[in-house]
């Protein structure tokens, strides 16, 4: 006899798990189970943070809910494995051992992961990614036998891992892009070369517009007889020796197995405002869902804990027969090297139509560096935040109150203006 669940949760991050904790507390009688690939939900957020990284807490702080709180709260978890086949006709959901789970409202909170480097040998020991649990204790353990190292890509993952793994101990760390600067095209060149002089100063060499065309390996003094990575050669025939490479090239969504449910998918699980699929009692959230944001006006996807964590909510309460619009300005931080940066709502739009500096981007100057992003209607749509985070908040207000800049160009401008004077 098939299992019946009537709230089926598949995803055991931040999302999956705050539906799951909001649909219980609305909903006190109903079966709700979670499908996980992970043993128990843990933070995400900790995976790149120095304390967990190198081991000065204790591992199983990294735990946000442990077996009993699933007990409590009587919410099954199926952890350590996969779904791998929806039937939307008859609500099942097959998971990788053929067990079938039944639902009456399912939802999709699968995430991403860590985009594979495309190269051949990629299976040597020491290419890390930075993704889940498993692949972070993978890295944890290359790091400490690497006195050289690597990272792949211009974004959050190689900046953050590589102020870890200097503060681990490794001697010399180089990053590799393809792009003429860092965070390109997110950010301008001056807001990028400011990340890279501050990266450059914290001893990371930098080398731009070029990439890795062989990975070179060595197994002699390895007993498991696994190639470990030795080195990389670049297309321009640069030779870099390293023991360990963080590979930081974005995020994929493993969707088929949803699209050929029916479910519309594009490079996440499509929505509207409300968190619904096209088809009927099936809801997304998290890094996976592609959803019609009414503040941007325009589809995007997000890889954010507290948007997941949002998302996660309010597609509980959509689930549970409400209403309820998912409205938010994205937002994402990171911090190394002295810097602390942040961006939010679109900072890339393809309308962009003005943008507007604050501070300096000089990094002996203690002002910090904001750009505020002006669309062709006048309004803001995103921002990005170097060493300025005050002005984060009142930007992400106006925002969302589609705010027209019209004669305030030259407050905005003042680095020593209040921005949240400019709210009503």
């Amino acid at each position: 006899m098939q299992e019946k669940y009537k709230y089926l949760i598949i995803g055991g991050g931040i999302a999956g798990t705050t539906a799951a904790e909001t649909l219980r507390k609305n909903d006190n009688e109903a079966n709700i189970a979670i499908i996980s690939d992970e043993p128990r939900m843990y933070s995400r957020i900790m995976l790149s943070k120095s304390n967990f990284f190198l081991e000065k807490i204790p591992f199983d702080s990294i735990w946000l809910k442990e077996e009993k709180w699933y007990i409590d709260n009587r919410i099954d978890f199926i952890g350590d494995t996969l779904a791998t086949k929806l039937d939307t006709q008859n609500k099942t959901v097959k998971l990788k051992d053929d067990k079938i789970l039944q639902y009456e409202k399912l939802l999709l909170a699968t995430g991403g992961e860590a985009r594979e480097w495309p190269l051949p040998g990629t299976d040597k020991k020491g290419i890390c990614y930075v993704r889940d649990l498993s692949q972070v204790k993978i890295l944890m353990d290359s790091v400490r036998s690497s006195k050289q190292a690597i990272a792949i890509g211009s974004g959050f993952v190689s900046f953050e891992m590589c102020e870890m793994m200097k503060k681990a101990g490794v001697e010399e760390i180089t990053l590799i892009m393809r792009e003429p600067y860092y965070w390109y095209p997110v950010l301008d060149e001056e807001s990028g070369k400011m990340i890279e002089g501050a990266m450059i100063k914290g001893g990371i060499k930098i080398i731009r517009e070029n990439e890795v065309k062989e990975i070179l390996g060595d197994n002699s003094s390895n007993s498991s007889g696994q190639e470990r990575i030795s080195g990389v050669v670049l297309k321009d025939g640069t030779e870099i020796p390293c023991q360990t490479a963080v590979i930081g090239i974005g995020l994929s969504c493993n969707l088929d197995w949803i699209k050929n449910a029916g479910v519309e998918t594009n490079k996440g699980i499509l929505a509207n405002e409300y968190l619904e699929t096209n088809l009927p009692d099936i809801y997304t959230a998290g890094d996976v869902a592609e959803f019609n944001d009414i503040i941007l006006g325009e589809r995007v996807q997000l890889g954010n804990w507290i948007n997941a964590q949002k998302q996660g909510q309010v597609a509980a309460f959509n689930m549970l027969g409400k209403r309820e619009i998912f409205r938010m300005v994205s937002f994402y931080n990171a911090t190394g090297f002295g810097l602390s940066i942040s961006m939010s709502g679109d900072p890339c739009p393809k309308n962009i139509c003005n943008v507007i500096k604050r501070g300096s981007s000089n990094l002996n100057e203690a002002q910090g560096f904001t750009r505020i992003i002006i669309d062709q209607n006048n309004e803001i749509v995103g921002g990005t935040f170097i060493n300025r985070p005050q002005d984060m908040a009142p930007v992400n207000k106006l925002i969302e109150s589609n705010f027209k800049i019209s004669s305030h160009e030259s407050e905005l401008a003042n680095p020593n203006f209040d921005l949240k004077q400019l709210i009503n």
